[in-house]
């Protein structure tokens, strides 16, 4: 499948786009908070970032669920900045430290045309909503020279539903969370109580635009939804309600993927139930409560002994293991399981 952004660019519609939404950071609104600030004139809104491109790293990233890191890897670009402040954050350095360096669209761009001459399976933007326009600069420039990879929108879910409306021309595959299912948890744990509302109202969004997830004969994603659940201690995340949101609002066809890497970083070192790791009984609670659902679509996570972290990037390449397969051609690496492996053991 030919990625959306390339008949975008031809029919003008990827610059227009681009245009627009640069204009949108002399009053930002790009999400949920809607700061207002003028980026454009240097102001830093929450997220830590001005109108300039600020990356944290790119590189290929091979511990992704298996259908987007493939055989080959994902070709992940780290935004610095982020739109959320959560109190366990794992990438904190980057998402709150501000960990990155400011970067031209010429130099991005020729850093994912590099990623594609590795063999990636795709462009991975890890965080991107508060820089989605200056990315599309750097996206028209790495189209025109003969970028073809798909674009995977990884987000925290704090979105808003207009800003993925416009992304219908670019993004292929849609990797949000689902992190909590009660806004007082919401407010307590990322500082937005309003992160439940937008949250689900962001994921119907995805849904209705792209649908379930569709990979090719390789078993590797060209278009869909995959949503990914953090487990928390003492199931701070509401595990049960939120996969029963996704079986009553997106239907059993959704693909899900349960992790449990959390381990205590950043504030949550302080922050009881947050400073400890679920349980193996808190863990298969969850694994429990999609089976009783109906939800047969997607991955669970088991510890590999060769997983290693992204280089440079403290609490990035946080092991997830190689986790499951959407269907017999899907690539395995290690110790992978589908989710209805995971549920019938």
């Amino acid at each position: 499948m030919t990625p959306r952004y390339v008949q975008a660019l031809r029919s003008g519609a990827l610059q227009a786009m681009a245009a627009a939404l640069k204009e949108r950071l002399r009053a930002c609104d790009l999400c949920p908070r809607r700061c207002g600030v003028d980026r454009l004139s240097g102001t830093l809104g929450f997220c830590r970032t001005d109108g300039r491109l600020k990356i944290a790293a790119v590189s290929v990233h091979p511990w992704e669920e298996p259908p987007i890191a493939g055989t080959r890897g994902s070709g992940t670009i780290f935004f610095s900045g982020c739109t959320l402040h959560c109190l366990y954050c794992q990438n904190y350095p980057i998402s709150q430290m501000g960990v990155g360096r400011v970067m031209t669209p010429e130099t991005l761009a020729e850093k994912m045309l590099r990623l594609q001459r590795r063999g990636v399976h795709n462009i991975n933007l890890v965080t991107a909503t508060h820089q989605i326009p200056q990315f599309l600069e750097a996206l028209i420039i790495a189209a025109r020279r003969g970028l073809r990879l798909p674009i995977v929108y990884n987000s925290s879910g704090y979105e808003r539903v207009s800003l993925i409306r416009q992304l219908a021309d670019v993004v292929d595959i849609y990797l949000p969370d689902i992190k909590f299912a009660s806004a007082d948890v919401a407010a307590w744990c990322c500082g937005r109580a309003d992160y439940v509302v937008q949250n689900r109202r962001a994921l119907l969004a995805m849904w209705r635009q792209v649908g379930p997830l569709r990979c090719n004969r390789e078993g590797v994603a060209v278009r869909g939804l995959l949503v990914r659940h953090l487990v928390l201690p003492e199931d701070l995340s509401g595990t049960a309600r939120c996969l029963a949101f996704l079986r009553r609002a997106l239907g059993k066809g959704v693909w899900v993927s349960l992790m449990d890497q959390y381990f205590p970083a950043h504030k949550a070192l302080k922050k009881p139930p947050l400073d400890r790791k679920p349980t193996p009984k808190e863990i298969q609670a969850a694994v429990d409560a999609a089976w009783r659902l109906g939800l047969r679509r997607g991955f669970t996570q088991e510890t590999c002994p060769c997983n290693e972290p992204a280089p440079g990037i403290e609490g990035t390449g946080f092991g997830v293991s190689a986790i499951g397969s959407p269907g017999e051609n899907a690539p395995r690496t290690c110790r992978s399981r589908s989710l209805r492996s995971a549920l019938l053991r």
